[in-house]
Order: structure tokens, then sequence, then C-alpha cells
């Protein structure tokens, strides 16, 4: 599994990050709330990054008991849109759904919303988010039931993501399917290694289905159109032609390379089912005039702090929207059910013993604490004194700062007690 989120290490080395997004947050977030309106989400995830391992959230300070070097240590602010607090909650959840995963192949399988529909969606996010995963995993389903393709039940994991590289608004969901499914007899039916199905009739049924949803919701009143594609206006004369023009567009929708057995499905959700908008590792340089970013392929973009910070908040999510869910076999009401039976089957297949020694990866965290399972993941020491590398650090807890006279997004970190 990769190490914490926005640093770059090797085993038994750490280098954090030159620049973080709760710096821009800081020095900027105040002139960003006066120049734009903020939703009171965005407001709130805007603080918890400024408050981020400072002492307005209090926490403790770290003292060797061999050389006396001091280091305090903040606690995290646990948001999830926050670049540096995924790592505990990632762990955490992959360590949850390690028991889960099926010892066979899988498909990496994604679908991607049309830009005509971008702005109706950033105007109506929880029901076509919600539309989204529907249409999305009904699809895969549907085909998978279907006796001239599969004929059997797949188990999908769907997880939602709202931006590009550069963090435009991009909504798109990255699905993991089972190369396979239980059929209705409760047989395994494997799909080929190399191909699950047609990239055509999965864009045209997903369409269908979307387009489907979001007329209903519009029949019922239950979306706010706003601007429909390019025609500035909310007439549902207008917006009726939007969908039709859709209607008659290839979707986008394609799979990536299989993967092979369960560690390579397990790398793969450790690396997108908690990523942000923006880590912190990807921010190259930060000043007052401009905030630069690698994007992809070795490029980078380059926006004003108070534009990077405004991109970066167009992709936080509704209070309590589930933004990783489950369906088909690794449904709830599978797991215990079905998900077993095909495990049974999978792993009883004498050809895929390889792949099946893989179904129960050993947990890192079993049986350790934090700091514990953090030297297992990263091969760092926390607890060795970094000055004298002989001592241990003894911690002892620091009072949390009030900043009722100090507005939230002008919030330094305090300089470590005594000085390192």
């Amino acid at each position: 599994m990769a190490g914490t989120t926005g640093c770059r290490w090797q085993p038994g080395s750490w280098e954090p990050p030159r620049f973080e997004v709760g710096e821009i947050a800081r020095d900027h977030g105040e002139r960003l709330a006066r120049e734009h309106a903020l939703s009171t989400a965005q407001q709130k995830v805007l603080r918890a990054l400024a408050r981020c391992r400072t002492a307005a959230l209090g926490g403790q300070l770290d003292e060797c008991d061999s050389c006396g070097h001091q280091r305090p240590a903040y606690n995290s602010c646990r948001n999830r849109h926050c670049p540096k607090c995924q790592a505990k909650a990632r762990h955490d959840w992959l360590e949850r759904r390690r028991a889960r995963i099926l010892p066979t192949h899988h498909f990496h399988v994604v679908f991607t919303l049309p830009a005509e529909l971008r702005a109706v969606v950033m105007r109506n996010r929880s029901p076509l988010f919600d539309l989204l995963f529907e249409a999305a995993t009904a699809t895969l389903l549907e085909l998978g039931r279907d006796p001239e393709r599969l004929g059997g039940q797949l188990g999908l994991t769907a997880v939602l993501h709202s931006w590009a590289r550069d963090m435009s608004w991009h909504p798109h969901l990255h699905c993991v399917v089972t190369g396979g499914g239980l059929d209705s007899e409760g047989c395994w039916q494997s799909t080929p290694r190399n191909f699950l199905f047609p990239a055509k009739a999965l864009s045209a049924l997903f369409r269908g289905k979307f387009l489907a949803g979001v007329r209903d919701l519009s029949d019922r009143g239950q979306l706010d159109v706003g601007r429909s594609g390019s025609s500035a206006t909310d007439d549902p004369q207008a917006f009726d032609q939007l969908l039709d023009r859709l209607a008659r567009k290839a979707w986008v929708v394609y799979s990536k390379a299989p993967f092979g057995g369960a560690e390579a499905v397990y790398a793969y959700l450790g690396r997108y089912t908690h990523r942000v908008a923006i880590s912190n590792a990807r921010l190259v340089k930060v000043s007052d005039r401009a905030v630069i970013f690698r994007t992809r392929g070795g490029k980078t973009a380059e926006l004003p702090p108070v534009s990077f910070l405004r991109r970066l908040l167009l992709h936080v999510l509704p209070d309590r929207f589930v933004r990783i869910r489950h369906f088909g076999l690794l449904a709830p009401g599978n797991v215990n059910g079905r998900l077993e039976l095909a495990r049974e089957q999978l792993t009883s297949d004498s050809d895929d013993s390889a792949t099946a020694t893989e179904q129960h990866p050993r947990s890192v965290s079993d049986g350790q604490d934090a700091a514990e399972t953090f030297e297992a993941l990263t091969g760092i020491d926390l607890q060795l004194c970094p000055r004298c590398k002989v001592g241990r650090m003894k911690a002892r807890p620091l009072p949390t700062v009030e900043l009722a006279d100090a507005p939230f997004y002008q919030f330094a970190p305090d300089a470590p007690p005594g000085g390192t």
C-alpha cells in the first residue's frame, strides 16, 4: 500500500512535501471568502484544511528520553477532503475490505459523463451523483446477467471522483469488477481474462439509463436545470433538446487493463478509494502570486492561489454522501451468502491455486497500535529520536490554542516549544 498521502517516501526514509494545501488555505482563505460565496460545507472544509496539524486542534509534545529533543505533534482534522488525513482512513478501510476481495481477475471500468451535463450535475450533486452510481452499476449487472454474455451476478466496488488532474470539474465513476459471477444455480461463471463487455454495449446502455433517470427527475421537478449545456436558460424545452442531442452522442465508457489476483486489486483500491482532488506531493511551487502543481505526463498547471482554492472546493461532497459503494456479490446483503459461495468455488479450483492464496492478505495492523502500523507500512519508527537516533520519544499533551479573535483561515502552526 502507498505511504502517507502527500509525502514521498521509501522504506526507512521520509521526506515531507515542501508545500501544503493547508498553508494556501491559511494565507489566502480570507480573500477567497471575501470574493466568492462559499457554501456551509465549503466553509467547513476550508476551516479544516487551515487548522489541520496546527496548535488550533491541540496535540502532544514528543520529547526524547535521551537527548531532550522536543517535537510537537498536532492533531489532524480528519476531514475526508484533506490531503493530509487520508492515509489512516484508507488503511483502516482497506483492512476491512481484505477478506471480501475474491481470488480472481478483476476489471477496471470508468464511466464518464458528457461535458454538456457537467453544469447540471454541479447544481444537483446528490441526486445526479446517486444516479451516476445507479446507472453505471445497473449497466454492469444487467450485462452480467445476460445469458448471452456471462449469465451471472458480478461483484462491484464503485468510487466517485469529480475532478480531472488539473482539478477542473469532471465527474466520473471508477468501478472494480470481478472477472465472473454466480449464475442462478450458484455456479461460478468466469469471463475471459482480457475481456469483460464490448465498450459500445456499455456506453449505449449506460447512456440510456442515465438519461432516463435525468428525464424522470426533471419531470418530477427535482432538478435545477440552470444552464443546460450552452443555453443560459431553465426552459424545459431547451433542456429536452439537450437530452435529445446527448441520446445521439457516444458516451465515454472504457475498461482499463485487467487486474491479476487479489493483491493487485488491493493495491489499486489503496490508490483510488480515498484520493482527494490534489495531494501535497503534487505541489511544485507556492507563492503569493501563483500555485504550480503537477497534472499528467510531466506537465504542470498554474493558478492564482484564490483560484486554486476555489477549484479545490468545487469537489466538496454533500454532507454524509457515500462515495464508495458496493453492489452485486459485494453488496452488504450478499457478503455472508453468495459472496462466500463464490469464494469457496474459486479457492477449490486447482487451476487457480496460486491466486487463491491471496484471498486473505495478511493485515499489517493486526494487534498493532498506530505507531506500529505506520512503521509496518513505511519502515519509519516514529518513536525513535530523529536527532540522536538512540532515545525514544515520549509524549505529553499540548493545550488547544483558542482562536476566538482570529479568522479560521489565518492560523499558522506554532514554532516547536523550546525550538528544535
